[in-house]
């Protein structure tokens, strides 16, 4: 397929081609050239390593029902409330967005929206501007395929990110961005950073490619310096005077919030209450006696296309969660969720992995390191169809829950 490329070897064109064969039984029309080098160079052109990770967000594309994203109504909250703006494009047509961090009532909105319903409405607005910048690039070339995404931190609370639930979001929403939109970041700006953002910024970049974080900058408050580079490839005249720029909105305000979603805290009759939300799986209350495991099993046949799908709550206390697999030809054991302690008391826990024919998956749920008490636990775990009605069914059931992202 044609269409703008970056300058790539012969070697490299060679070894595009037969990417593209590999994939073929995958890829649709959408699937250009440049799509595939994206594939290729985050994982440094080794087609073996890029074909596993392109396939694996093939499949977590279909169970976010991604070509059908536009026809769901995100709850307000994430409409009205999670802050960024298109503020236009750079001197390479590349889409610049900015987000005024400050106004993001992180407690407020994983009380209104499920840890699920946020991470696809970000996935929604991540389509929604590679639809942009793909229509860029047909005018500008393919470097208009990437975005400049402005952060300003200033008077940012970060205490809210050592709730439990928040962190868990930020990690795994991070976790979903490496693993299903590699190459899309051009430029990213942080500005005003707190002092104790680098803190928080070198947990997350654990999670991040090298190359990803290279494209990062932050600057600490009071700082300015950050201008000359933006303003090296962003058009001054585009940008909001507030930050450095000459734009104002049609109220004459420097900030623009006429021209973006400004964000805020959140309104309490916004808030939902997770525990009571009505479900139309068949849940199971268990008493998890202290020291002791409950566990789970469970066989896929030969040929079977399943998914593992699981929800629960414990109530009061925390409790450790995994999973494991066991190949029934070779008898080999692999860990597939690492056992570890999930805050299912706090917030729903949702999640799903895909299924290996001729494999028994054994779930645990871990009160072996409590000597004092049981844990009482109300889930739901089941294997479920891979096909579009089961991922249809899935994507419903959870609007009004959480997902947990499993690698």
């Amino acid at each position: 397929m044609s269409g703008p490329l970056p300058e790539i070897s012969e070697e490299q064109r060679a070894m595009l081609e037969k990417f593209r064969k590999q994939m073929d039984d995958a890829l649709v029309g959408t699937h250009d050239d440049y799509f595939l080098v994206r594939w290729l160079r985050a994982r440094k052109w080794n087609l073996d390593a890029a074909e596993k990770m392109l396939r694996a967000s093939l499949k977590t594309r279909a169970m976010w029902n991604v070509d059908n994203i536009e026809k769901w109504d995100p709850p307000k909250a994430l409409q009205e409330y999670l802050p960024y703006g298109l503020m236009g494009y750079d001197n390479e047509g590349s889409p610049v967005l900015v987000c005024p961090f400050a106004n993001f009532d992180m407690w407020g909105m994983m009380h209104c929206v499920t840890r699920f319903e946020f991470q696809k409405y970000l996935v929604l607005l991540l389509e929604r501007f590679m639809k942009i910048a793909y229509d860029q690039s047909q005018k500008h070339g393919w470097r208009a395929r990437q975005l400049v995404v402005f952060f300003d931190m200033q008077d940012v609370n970060l205490k809210q990110y050592a709730w439990r639930p928040a962190a868990e979001c930020v990690i795994s929403t991070v976790k979903q961005y490496e693993a299903n939109f590699p190459e899309l970041l051009k430029m990213c700006y942080i500005i005003n950073a707190p002092k104790l953002f680098s803190v928080a910024f070198n947990i997350v970049k654990k999670f991040l490619d090298e190359n990803t974080t290279s494209k990062i900058v932050i600057y600490k408050s009071g700082v300015d310096r950050w201008q000359e580079q933006l303003f090296s490839h962003v058009n001054r005249k585009a940008f909001p005077k507030a930050w450095g720029g000459e734009m104002v909105d049609r109220n004459g305000d420097p900030q623009c919030k006429a021209l973006m979603v400004w964000g805020g805290k959140l309104p309490e009759e916004l808030y939902i209450d997770q525990s009571s939300q009505q479900s139309d799986r068949d849940f199971v209350e268990a008493q998890v006696p202290k020291g002791d495991k409950l566990k789970l099993h469970f066989k896929v046949n030969v040929e079977e296309q399943k998914i593992l799908s699981w929800e629960f709550r414990t109530f009061d206390y925390d409790i450790k969660f995994g999973i494991y697999s066991v190949d029934d030809k070779t008898g080999e054991k692999r860990s597939e969720v690492p056992l570890g302690t999930v805050y299912s008391n706090e917030m729903d826990e949702i999640g799903y992995i895909s299924t290996r024919p001729n494999t028994t998956y054994t779930v645990v749920f871990d009160n072996s390191a409590s000597y004092l008490r049981s844990k009482k636990l109300r889930y739901w775990v089941d294997l479920i169809s891979e096909e579009e009605e089961g991922i249809s069914e899935l994507t419903t059931q959870m609007d009004n829950t959480q997902i947990a992202n499993q690698q």
